[in-house]
């Protein structure tokens, strides 16, 4: 398996939003013209990244300023992770968490923020609960992570 960052492989861009689009049904003209944006500018935010395997994508995540949520003082904002039902507990979503986040501070940036409904996972990764956020579209409250460090994500031993 190779990350990807898209600002490197421009080529990855159709595939990459049709399959974001596919998997979080975000309209897939937002992705390109996220993934456009990234490949355009020189600062860090946004960036997009994907797990590739075999020539095909696996897994993907995200960075942008605001992941829908009401707290636009959070920011960056890691969105967007998902990796195939078939290729997960194989430590994919952690891998990309770590090389997100060494990346990330690459350009200065040691604190990131996600919003998520998952309870347990992020923490495995050193991410910490921050609060409670009202997100665009969901009913409910969703869960604020964060992250500070030089290296946001360590894997955890096996």
């Amino acid at each position: 398996m190779e990350i990807i960052a898209i600002r490197e492989h421009g080529e990855w861009i159709e595939e990459a939003f049709v399959w974001f689009h596919t998997k979080w049904q975000i309209p897939a003209e937002e992705y390109k013209k996220s993934m456009q944006e990234c490949l355009a500018r020189t600062d860090s935010i946004p960036q997009w990244y994907i797990a590739v395997e075999q020539n095909r994508i696996i897994g993907g995540i995200g960075v942008i300023e605001n992941d829908f949520h009401e707290r636009t003082d959070l920011s960056p904002n890691i969105c967007a992770l998902y990796v195939e039902e078939s290729c997960r507990c194989n430590g994919i979503a952690g891998q990309l968490l770590h090389y997100v986040c060494d990346d990330m501070h690459s350009f200065g940036i040691d604190t990131l923020y996600l919003v998520t409904e998952h309870i347990g996972f992020y923490e495995r990764y050193g991410w910490e609960f921050l609060c409670m956020v009202s997100c665009e579209g969901e009913d409910g409250m969703l869960r604020m992570y964060e992250h500070q460090n030089q290296s946001c994500a360590t894997i955890p031993p096996s």
